[in-house]
């Protein structure tokens, strides 16, 4: 299943770009936003779309580097260190995108006003701020990177948030680990994953690092968290 590139027009003004994949059948269905790494809207998350996509869900990647340097870029492209700083602002600027995409995904028929953030890497944090404050239903965090900036923004997040990351990823340390493993075990809608041996970008099929296991459990956790949402609403 393949979908098309459409543009979404921001709430500040201007316009960037998002690829969107419905599902064929005209049942409505709940949605995922796929918060994207630092390399933007490349194939690996086409793929991670179309994946989805081929479950009965709607699926969007918005392009959240559009305010910098829009579209995707490859792993040795020296400007991607260069279009996520500063970071902090960076990912607020991008709260009022994931908005934006959620309000468009109103618009779609077979959309059934449910969504779910799944971020990769940089746009990990959407998965703790989505549910936080932007509207979503629930949020997924694949070997998120920086992520201690944001353990205090679960404090009062009452919906489902899962996390995973493999015990090698260089962006989240042990004392990441160790900050969420706690806090996953005081709140009920925290569920935290660690894989053994897994590096950081195993979710992306063009990475050294991808690893099958750890890939397939991540979109089991989402079908079903998105099932979830379905079933809830009827």
């Amino acid at each position: 299943m393949q979908g098309n590139f459409s543009r979404i027009c921001a709430k500040g003004g201007g316009a960037f770009d998002c690829y969107l994949v419905t599902p064929d059948s005209e049942k409505r269905a709940a949605g995922v936003v796929l918060a994207s790494a630092i390399h933007g809207v490349d194939t690996d998350m086409l793929a991670i779309a179309d994946e989805l996509a081929a479950y009965g869900f709607v699926v969007a990647v918005p392009d959240l580097f559009w305010r910098s340097i829009a579209g995707p870029l490859s792993r040795n492209d020296p400007r991607r260190a260069q279009r996520a700083e500063p970071r902090l602002e960076q990912i607020k600027a991008g709260e009022d995108d994931m908005i934006d995409t959620l309000r468009y995904l109103g618009t779609i028929p077979q959309f059934n006003g449910q969504a779910v953030v799944m971020g990769f890497c940089y746009g990990g944090p959407y998965a703790i701020l989505g549910p936080k404050r932007l509207g979503y239903a629930a949020g997924i965090c694949c070997h998120g990177s920086q992520m201690l900036d944001y353990l205090h923004e679960l404090v009062g997040v009452r919906e489902q948030v899962c996390l995973i990351w493999g015990d090698e990823d260089n962006r989240a340390p042990v004392e990441v680990l160790e900050a969420y493993r706690d806090l996953a075990a005081s709140m009920d809608n925290v569920e935290l994953h660690i894989f053994l041996g897994v590096r950081h970008g195993y979710m992306m099929r063009g990475s050294p690092s991808f690893d099958r296991a750890a890939h397939d459990f991540s979109i089991k956790r989402a079908r079903e968290i998105l099932q979830g949402l379905e079933s809830a609403i009827g």
